[in-house]
């Protein structure tokens, strides 16, 4: 079947024995475009229809809560805690020590020390800390003026990790006795009963295992009471949201016992990391905290403190899950107290990141295959989580905050952390951002703000943390493909001329400055050897990450200068590219496995960074090409997608069971590219499928772990931009919109189909949508409609079919139809 020709048939068509190929002008560029893209993509919008979001079920409630899923239907609940009897304490003159204590620092601003005597000083908010993570056994030896009457001991630690495996031993006069043995604990306070009353002048506890928290795995004591302690746990609802969302939370409060009664709130992505305490919070404190009037109030959690330096708050959150207690630190007394009731009425949040709601789309994707369709728009929502507005008070804390960058919209790492922009992650984020919604400004506003903090020598800082001092070696490369990337999908040839001296500042200075006699970048020269990269990887010498990344840089340096008008400066860029790919192929290639060494120093290994990228960047053609991605399919497949590395040989220990989104992207493009379809999209299941599917779902996260977990715990971001590459994969690839000129003022149409049947999208330009749609007949027909926007001018590419009807034209503005089929 074909489409009935309403315009000229284009010269040249293909015609054969076996098949024909059918190109017509359906429409000239002045009409209206042809092509009739399905609605059905909204289904698949993640994010909330309003800026006000209210949670979808209440997960869990302990101790005393009157109705909590009064929350979701406009009732009351109600929390209620009883004050506790006093707690036992140790007679004056009670000692303590212990194998080893850690030294004093300071916490939010305040000094701390963790010396023995604090498990045994009546405050639970200071601690006893051993020296080192992972030592055992350590032992906490509290020592009496007089003999003490024992029924049984009580230890209460610390929400960062507790004691799992203890003995608690009795000094009789003469003689350690063991009296108390626990195993497998969890709780923070743990009563430890004796079989018998024991008098004793000390008492023993050894610790041989702590809880692992991904908060270091010390041994934390905050009290040792000398006796059994029950408290009336502290009542508690916790609230689940469907899925990541990030904002200001907010509490209607309907009144309270008395003022002061405290409230504390704990967040979370995911509730293996959910807790009395938060996964992750930016001042430290772990809860954010708010002590209710006796009349009410609606309170919105706000960065600050409201009594003074008491009862204080982080603001801003990214979460799914919400734990409201009746708590407060002892340390907030008397302003805010841990007992009496407190009813609320309405638990939400304030949502203040991009709200990508179905007509705020400016491109879309839909496919037969239903999977793909929710990953394109898993990303597009993860990746609005990160488009926000940079604000001093929740960045990340660790001198981030900038007067360049307040009040303008940026893309921020990750929705709970890092809230700050890295240039890194916008290589990826920003195609994302582009190829979904019209927020350009969005990356502009950063590439500028780093350009314009560029050192003296040329390097430009990844981000404005450590007031843009942060030394990330590859960085400043991606600065360079994402600022060629703004101006593709966005035209801004203003930015481009703009920020040019920059650039060759850059490639003519600094990168040079890391150079060997080989041609390629060494990491050491030039006082590097302290570098990180965007993974912290001990690597040093010539790497093939970085010098593949180069090559692509100067790739796109020399395309920048071209549109510019320099072209000395793109044929010496271009034939630099060409000298350290030459180089790369001659030193870093390794014939024993068919794939790029990661470095000419150390033990051998191969990553997928480095091997990708070769192929991407032209580095690797052909047959090498070919092996490199086979030895990655042989090498690091994982269940939850491919990992960073085929070996251990790192320095980290979880080189091959560790994935990153971030790096799988160049490698599904790389396979794309090769005519791998099939097992890009396997990949794509693979890693995509498994973050869509375990909690919090939807989001795609900073890395992948051991077993397909949060791959650094708790801290791991789980809604991370530089993940959400599988976006501009499909679009560029599947359905196969790539620019090549400013402003896709020229772009290629090249679908890469696989097993996907059908296909059909808008890609936004300056010029109006690239409108496509695809569908693969019966047999082997393949029929493609496309609009032309004016101003641009399209190749269309088709790779695949009986050779005779393969397709490579270029398409004016208009709409076309095309028809390919098998006899």
């Amino acid at each position: 079947m074909s489409f009935p020709r309403r315009g000229p048939l284009l010269a040249g068509v293909a015609a054969a024995m076996v098949a024909v190929v059918t190109l017509a002008l359906a429409m000239p560029a002045s009409a209206s475009p042809e092509v009739r893209l399905s609605p059905d993509w909204q289904r698949y919008v993640a994010a909330p229809p309003t800026r006000d979001v209210s949670p979808v079920r209440v997960l869990s409630s302990t101790g005393s809560v009157t109705d909590p899923q009064g929350l979701l239907h406009g009732r009351s609940t109600r929390l209620s805690r009883s004050a506790p009897v006093p707690k036992p304490v140790w007679p004056a003159g009670t000692t303590a020590a212990a194998s080893s204590f850690h030294d004093p620092n300071t916490d939010n601003g305040q000094p701390r020390t963790y010396v023995p005597g604090n498990a045994i000083d009546g405050n639970p908010s200071t601690f006893w800390n051993d020296a080192n993570p992972d030592t055992y056994p350590a032992v906490l030896t509290l020592t009496s003026p007089q003999s003490v009457t024992l029924l049984g001991i009580t230890v209460l630690s610390n929400s960062d990790g507790v004691p799992q495996d203890f003995t608690v031993d009795a000094w009789d006069g003469s003689q350690w006795q063991q009296v108390g043995s626990v195993t497998g604990n969890t709780a923070i306070q743990r009563s430890v009963p004796f079989a018998a009353p024991v008098m004793a002048t000390q008492v023993r506890i050894t610790v041989t295992k702590n809880q692992a928290t991904g908060k270091g795995n010390y041994t934390r004591v905050s009290e040792v009471y000398p006796g059994l302690v029950v408290d009336d746990p502290a009542p508690s609802v916790t609230l689940d949201f469907g899925q990541v969302v990030v904002g200001y939370p907010k509490v209607d409060f309907a009144g309270s016992s008395a003022d002061g009664t405290g409230v504390r709130l704990a967040f979370s992505e995911s509730t293996q990391y959910l807790s009395d305490v938060s996964d992750y919070t930016r001042s430290g404190v772990g809860t954010d905290h708010y002590a209710v009037p006796a009349k009410g109030a609606k309170w919105t959690d706000t960065k600050g403190c409201q009594f003074g330096t008491k009862v204080c708050a982080d603001g801003l959150h990214g979460f799914r899950y919400l734990k409201i207690s009746l708590d407060a630190l002892p340390s907030d007394a008397p302003a805010s107290s841990p007992y009496g009731t407190v009813d609320l009425r309405r638990v939400s949040l304030d949502f203040t990141p991009f709200l990508g709601t179905p007509n705020s789309f400016t491109g879309s994707f839909l496919s037969s295959d239903d999977k793909l369709n929710q990953y394109w728009y898993n990303a597009s929502y993860t990746n609005e989580l990160v488009t926000d507005t940079f604000r001093a008070t929740d960045v990340d804390p660790r001198d981030s905050a900038s007067p360049t960058l307040e009040g303008k919209l940026v893309l921020q790492d990750g929705a709970k952390r890092d809230r700050d922009p890295y240039v890194g992650d916008i290589a990826v984020s920003g195609r994302t951002a582009y190829l979904t919604h019209n927020v350009p400004s969005a990356a502009s506003n950063v590439l500028a703000d780093l350009a314009d903090h560029q050192r003296a020598d040329g390097y430009i800082p990844p981000a404005s943390i450590f007031n843009y001092t942060l030394n990330l070696f590859e960085y400043p490369l991606y600065w360079v493909t994402s600022s060629w990337d703004y101006m593709l999908y966005n035209g801004g040839n203003d930015y481009g001329t703009k920020y040019y001296p920059n650039l060759v500042k850059l490639m003519d200075s600094w990168y040079p400055s890391v150079t060997d006699a080989k041609g390629l970048l060494s990491k050491g020269l030039n006082n590097t050897g302290g570098y990180g990269d965007y993974g912290f990887l001990p690597r040093t010498g010539e790497v093939t990450y970085y010098n593949v990344l180069y090559v692509q840089a100067l790739q796109d340096a020399a395309k920048m200068a071209s549109t510019l008008g320099h072209q000395a400066d793109a044929d010496r860029w271009t034939q630099r590219a060409k000298t350290v790919g030459d180089a790369v192929n001659a030193n870093l290639w390794d014939p024993s496995v068919g794939a790029y060494l990661d470095s000419a120093t150390g033990p051998a290994r191969h990553a997928q960074d480095g091997n990708s990228i070769a192929v991407t960047s032209g580095v690797a053609q052909g047959a090498r090409a070919t092996s490199a991605l086979n030895y990655l399919t042989t090498s690091t497949r994982q269940p939850y997608g491919n990992s960073f590395m085929d070996n251990d040989n790192t320095g980290i220990s979880d080189g091959t069971t560790r994935v990153y989104a971030f790096t799988s992207y160049p490698e599904l493009e790389a396979r794309f590219q090769s005519g791998q379809t099939d097992s890009a999209i396997d990949e794509i299941n693979r890693l995509y499928g498994w973050m869509g599917s375990h909690d919090p779902g939807k989001t795609d996260w900073e890395g992948v772990g051991a077993g397909g977990s949060l791959y650094e715990q708790g801290f791991t971001s789980a809604a991370h931009g530089w993940s959400t590459g599988v976006l501009p994969a499909l679009t560029n690839e599947v359905l196969g919109v790539q620019p090549t000129g400013p402003g896709f003022s020229t772009w290629t149409l090249t679908p890469h189909p696989g097993s996907v049947q059908w296909a059909q999208g808008a890609v936004p330009t300056p010029h109006g949508p690239i409108q496509v749609s695809w569908n693969r007949e019966q047999g082997s027909s393949f029929r493609l409609t496309v609009t032309v926007p004016r101003g641009t001018s399209a190749r269309l590419q088709l790779p695949f079919g009986p050779s005779q009807s393969r397709v490579d034209r270029v398409l004016s503005p208009g709409t076309y139809v095309l028809t390919q089929r098998g006899s």
